[in-house]
């Protein structure tokens, strides 16, 4: 029986995500599968992938044939860089610790990647967040300033300002009053 590693669509319309099954490769794509061996949410940013490790490796040694995108998912979780290391132990190239020390290695540069591109991203967010909250600020500013000077044009138009003469009030303070 001819296996594969492939992915089986779940969720609704407009928003799918996936289960990375084993099935024979005459199956249907949502029909019967052997096992369940992790699942991918695209929606995520970045995608969320979970993946029996242990299972992966299992069923790429036995023989089971990967799709195309589940070779990329694969690849990226470090399951074809175990396999091609373990491949190096059967021939004689390295000894399995030296193997394992490499996968640990490989692992350890992917996951510092992983962390700048992240933290890059957050720094990305950060900033666009800061730009938008000082252009509102710069808005608001402007829209205070025009209801200021309209609340001041409303309020010399309410209360007309009548100039007193000096005059006028030198002749009121100087008359006395009769009694």
């Amino acid at each position: 029986m001819a296996t594969k590693l492939r992915l089986q669509r779940r969720g609704r319309k407009n928003y799918a995500f996936y289960q990375i099954i084993v099935a024979d490769s005459r199956a249907p794509r949502d029909g019967k599968y052997i096992e369940r061996i992790g699942s991918y949410n695209p929606n995520t940013n970045p995608a969320t992938i979970t993946l029996d490790f242990d299972r992966a490796l299992y069923w790429l040694q036995v023989g089971a044939q990967p799709t195309d995108t589940v070779r990329n998912i694969l690849s990226s979780e470090g399951v074809l860089m175990k396999k091609h290391l373990l491949g190096g132990v059967a021939k004689g190239a390295f000894d399995e610790a030296e193997a394992e020390k490499r996968f640990e290695a490989w692992k350890n540069s992917k996951l510092q990647t992983t962390q700048k591109l992240k933290k890059q991203d957050e720094e990305a967010r950060l900033a666009a967040e800061k730009a938008r909250l000082e252009a509102e600020k710069e808005v608001n500013k402007a829209k205070a300033e025009a209801l200021a000077k309209k609340k001041a044009e409303a309020e010399a138009a309410n209360n007309p300002v009548t100039e007193e003469t000096p005059e006028a009030t030198e002749t009121e303070a100087v008359e006395p009053q009769a009694e």
